[in-house]
């Protein structure tokens, strides 16, 4: 759950990115770093040293890959980068659409987490894709994780949170679904209790939408973005795809 690229301003980005931390900290991706770091130093075809991340949203999981690379992350929401900054200080951060991100700048690897969820659209999918490789070094990596691909979509309820030192307290719940399974996009409606310090407790939320396409269609569109791409399954059950800049 991080950037905010592809559709209008939502709130989990901006006026309740103050509770980033208890929603998506970097305790929650430990796991998960640990399985896609192959990807990000073998894929290349030297040991990389520089990595762009964009949608980089509140750091999580960049904070686990700043020991090994040297992290650029940029994200649309100013109010995620400045979460991001507390977790990372020592990262570069910059704002930026992943749609047409021009740093003028190449990188080793370059990184879209699941804000490449919020392209919503073939077009913007195949532009942020664009904007990856253009970033990145011949013979440098494109490493791509959507949370679902359409063969491999289910509708789902998730919920969690978590209590912060400064006594505020957050518990969510998370409902995905596909009304339309025709066209290339899902609904995802969060639900949250937000408990302040002083022990008051209000109730927000929001409706998003996301891109669900199909696996041959990722793979199709890295390889037009200059990419030779691959594609494994993570213990999650998600596609996650690399593809090698030139070949």
């Amino acid at each position: 759950m991080t950037g905010a690229e592809a559709q209008p301003r939502l709130r989990m980005y901006s006026d309740l990115a103050a509770w980033w931390p208890l929603l998506s900290p970097p305790s929650h991706y430990v796991e998960e770093a640990a399985d896609l770091l192959p990807d990000l130093l073998e894929t290349p075809d030297r040991p990389p040293e520089t990595l762009l991340e964009l949608g980089a949203g509140g750091g999580s999981l960049a904070h686990h890959f700043k020991d090994r690379l040297r992290l650029t992350l940029t994200d649309l929401s100013p109010e995620m980068l400045a979460m991001s900054r507390r977790v990372n200080p020592e990262c570069e951060h910059l704002a930026g659409d992943m749609r047409s991100l021009g740093l003028g700048r190449l990188f080793d690897v370059v990184l879209i987490h699941d804000a490449i969820m919020y392209a919503t659209t073939a077009e913007a999918v195949r532009a942020t894709l664009q904007t990856a490789a253009r970033h990145c070094r011949d013979g440098g990596a494109v490493v791509v994780v959507p949370d679902h691909v359409r063969e491999t979509f289910e509708p789902a309820v998730e919920t969690g949170g978590e209590d912060g030192p400064d006594g505020r307290g957050l518990r969510y719940i998370q409902w995905t679904w596909d009304p339309d399974p025709a066209d290339t996009t899902f609904e995802v409606a969060y639900g949250f209790l937000l408990r302040d310090a002083d022990g008051r407790v209000t109730i927000e939320g929001e409706q998003q939408q996301e891109g669900l396409f199909a696996r041959g269609d990722w793979l199709a569109w890295l390889q037009a973005a200059g990419c030779t791409p691959r594609v494994r399954t993570d213990p999650w059950k998600r596609d996650v795809f690399a593809g090698r800049r030139g070949g």
